[in-house]
């Protein structure tokens, strides 16, 4: 559970070209495209320019390199041919990196075009909850915190928290412990310690938290057909607060 700095800075390494693939993922033409297309070039791009392993592919026999959830899709949406992305689609786009033994996860919700206002907010909101957990991880502070300010968002602006997954201890497996729930109570669960890498990544729903499972055995959906959006960040717990190991570009840019 614990890393060495040694570790982390090998975990950052990889976490620096994850953030790489969504700058690449930045310059592509979305809508048109299949997720089928955008899989097989993220594919080619993480094993070739940057000679890393997309560690998705083959987990608990997977058979793609990242997962695809438009719209009402919640999370681990299967890349399809005949899928086409179009102008108006939200889509969350999780990938994974190994580089030198360890993974990075993330993920980052794409607004495609002209969409909707409604959508926006949902998009907007969910990548502000996940910051507001972030932003909760200290040593000593407890694993319930965390949860506890991304409900606290989601709820104020009236949005509900999926609750069937979570965020994952993470280093040469791509899921280890402990589990990092997206609600909670403030001051319960796992007190945080220096080294611990987890990810964070709440999905938010315009409806009501329940999901269902399609028959693919993978893609997760809203049991009301409405919008689901996430974002997610594998962090690190440092003496001084947290490292966000997958920061993108544009982020470091608006942190200035």
């Amino acid at each position: 559970m614990i890393k060495t700095a040694d570790e982390i800075e090998v975990m950052a390494r990889a976490g620096r070209l994850l953030a790489d693939v969504f700058a690449y993922l930045d310059t592509l033409p979305l809508a048109g495209a299949t997720t089928m297309e955008i899989n097989d070039r993220v594919e080619a791009y993480i094993t070739g320019p940057l000679q890393s392993r997309p560690a998705s592919k083959g987990q608990y026999n997977y058979p793609y390199v990242l997962n695809c959830s438009r719209n009402h899709v919640v999370c681990h949406g299967m890349p399809s041919e005949g899928d086409v992305l179009a102008d108006g689609d939200i889509v969350n786009f999780d990938i994974t990196l190994e580089k030198d033994g360890f993974i990075a996860d993330s993920s980052k919700t794409y607004m495609i075009g002209n969409v909707a206002p409604h959508a926006r907010r949902l998009v907007k909101t969910t990548y502000e909850a996940m910051w507001q957990g972030i932003r909760s991880v200290r040593p000593g502070a407890r694993l319930g915190d965390i949860g506890h300010a991304i409900e606290r968002h989601a709820k104020k602006a009236g949005y509900s928290i999926v609750r069937d997954y979570c965020g994952h201890g993470i280093g040469r497996e791509m899921h280890e412990d402990p589990q990092v729930l997206h609600f909670g109570r403030p001051g319960t669960g796992l007190t945080l310690r220096e080294g611990m890498v987890f990810t964070i990544e709440p999905m938010l729903n315009e409806g009501r938290a329940r999901v269902e499972t399609l028959d693919d055995g993978w893609s997760v959906v809203t049991a009301d057909g409405k919008l689901s959006a996430q974002f997610e960040h594998t962090v690190a717990v440092t003496a001084q607060g947290v490292r966000v190991l997958t920061l993108r570009p544009e982020e470091k840019a608006a942190r200035r």
